[in-house]
């Protein structure tokens, strides 16, 4: 029986030490994707596995993890709690409560003003009754909207040793914790408007940066203070925290009919969405996002506005 050479055997046991985690990060296709999409984002992770510092991916959330038709989550939510506790009573708080839900509606859904009136009303609750608003609302109509290409997505990331995480303009306490359950990550990876909590209760004193537009990339040099190897986003809102990204710029669903124009559109303008990412080398993402009106949604009923829905193209053109 031949006998190892010991010098050899030595060496292959340190190979074992030294490359575990090259051994156990293969790449899964994604089910749902095509295989050119396929294969850029696993030659991508193949070409990480050398890195030995911090590999960091970035998400937002409403869009591009979670679909958002025909209502986004954190509007749902606030309108349903508003709904069952303040509507039909008469009391000062409730129709302070009120109030604040009538300017919301009178005002543009991605402005600044918009995001401090979400704070100003969830402002007096606990924390945990935040996060549970949130969660009811995600389990009682979307629980089945997060895109199963981007479970995947994160799954690969997780075996290639990534640190995974959500960036999102929508009230930081409202999305931790179903995000948290539901796809893994931890709370403190989940970032989203924040705001001074005292006492116990959150207030309406927000904590900047506010993560909307540039605010996205100032909160990854802010808060995560790494340059993120891939950024995943979907619309204009994600423009600046994608380009913080020194690697692969992922966009799902991208818009391609709304020409972006002025100074609010940035880089962006002159053209839509989807065309600024394929001229800059964006990878071009497609992922169902059809609108279940078997449910009741408060945000129908007050006459908001429905977002768009995006049906994954039978054959993709670039």
């Amino acid at each position: 029986m031949p006998i190892f050479n010991n010098k050899k055997l030595c060496v292959f046991l340190m190979g074992l030490i030294v490359f575990p985690s090259c051994l156990a990060q293969t790449y899964k296709n994604i089910y749902g994707w095509d295989a050119n999409s396929n294969q850029r984002i696993e030659s991508f992770l193949n070409s990480t596995i050398i890195i030995n510092e911090r590999k960091v991916a970035v998400f937002d959330c409403d869009g591009t993890l979670l679909g958002q038709t025909p209502y986004y989550l954190a509007d749902e939510a606030i309108y349903q709690f508003a709904e069952i506790e303040y509507a039909h009573k008469k009391d000062s708080l409730s129709r302070a409560k009120m109030k604040i839900i009538n300017k919301m509606l009178r005002t543009d859904n991605v402005s600044e003003a918009y995001l401090q009136l979400r704070i100003d009303f969830l402002a007096g609750l606990t924390p945990e009754v935040i996060e549970h608003i949130g969660n009811q609302c995600f389990h009682e109509k979307y629980q089945n909207k997060i895109y199963p290409e981007l479970r995947q997505l994160l799954a690969n990331l997780q075996a290639y040793g990534f640190e995974v995480w959500v960036l999102s303009a929508s009230p930081e306490l409202l999305y931790q914790e179903f995000v948290h359950k539901n796809l893994g990550i931890p709370k403190n990876r989940i970032l989203g408007v924040k705001s001074v909590i005292s006492h116990g209760k959150v207030t309406n004193q927000i904590i900047y940066p506010i993560p909307q537009g540039q605010g996205k990339a100032e909160a990854i040099q802010t808060f995560i203070k790494a340059r993120p190897l891939m950024v995943c986003g979907n619309s204009r809102g994600d423009l600046e925290m994608m380009n913080e990204s020194v690697g692969l710029k992922l966009i799902v669903n991208p818009d391609n009919e709304q020409i972006k124009k002025g100074a609010s559109a940035g880089d962006m303008n002159g053209y839509t969405v989807k065309q600024y990412w394929i001229m800059h080398d964006g990878l071009i993402l497609y992922c169902n996002d059809i609108p279940n009106f078997a449910h009741h949604y408060i945000a129908k009923d007050l006459h908001v506005k429905e977002n768009k829905s995006n049906s994954k193209p039978t054959k993709i053109s670039r």
